[in-house]
């Protein structure tokens, strides 16, 4: 059998974080941009909980309540990220912050104050959170996501909310069983307090935040497979493909 080489590349995401990164500091003037910083710089460090399930999914109005009251039960200040055209009461805007559409979702990873991320399981919000080591929520709905949220668990990087229906027609209306609110607070508490469970699911996160970031630094395992790639691309010959004159 004929063998097959492979170069092992990545986390890519790195790099075009960076750039969006880039981007949203550029537009940190924009009001929505500033504030949530503003709004973060307030709260205390790894305290917040970030609360997103990416562009395409859209949750009916009654789990929408059931994530409203965990959230409100719970004793963890949030960002929560809903679509424009959804209605959430938001009751203590002291403890938590509503944001309608498009999010600086790099920004708020980055920042200081948040300590969990609860996600839909999207492999690039996956990605950004473990280069951010930021310990997830997961919230499986379709396509890869529950193959996602196995590699989450699998790596010891957080805590499932419950969800196991697969959701078909791309999941852009979800019709998952409900999830209540009890449950809901449950896994939020669970990764945001200080247990030992939560204590241990933190330091992973920082572990593979660093390896992360090493593997395509200069040296690192991507940088060197890289290099190696571009090194046998020059030195790849006609003859190499078999090419007849």
């Amino acid at each position: 059998m004929k063998k097959t080489k492979c170069w092992q590349i990545g986390p890519i995401s790195y790099f075009s974080s960076k750039l969006s990164r880039r981007k949203e500091l550029i537009s940190s003037a924009d009001e929505s941009n500033s504030s949530v910083v503003e709004w973060l710089n307030k709260q205390k460090h790894k305290s917040v909980l970030y609360v997103s399930f990416g562009s395409t999914a859209k949750f009916p109005e009654e789990q929408l309540a059931e994530i409203a009251k965990a959230l409100q039960a719970s004793t963890v200040p949030f960002i929560w990220v809903v679509k424009k055209d959804q209605s959430v009461n938001l009751f203590n805007e002291k403890k938590g912050m509503i944001i309608k559409g498009w999010a600086p979702q790099l920004t708020i990873l980055d920042h200081s104050a948040v300590g969990g991320f609860m996600t839909h399981c999207g492999w690039n919000s996956v990605l950004e959170a473990i280069i951010a080591g930021v310990p997830l929520v997961t919230w499986p709905m379709f396509a890869e996501q529950f193959y996602n949220e196995k590699l989450v668990e699998v790596m010891g990087l957080g805590v499932k909310v419950g969800a196991e229906v697969y959701n078909p027609d791309g999941g852009i209306e979800i019709c998952s069983p409900l999830l209540r609110s009890e449950k809901i607070k449950e896994a939020i508490e669970r990764l945001m307090d200080d247990s030992m469970e939560s204590q241990k699911i933190r330091e992973k996160a920082v572990s593979m935040s660093k390896l992360a970031k090493n593997a395509v630094e200069e040296g690192g395992s991507s940088w060197n497979n890289l290099t190696a790639l571009i090194d046998d691309i020059n030195n790849f010959t006609s003859s190499s493909l078999n090419i007849m004159d």
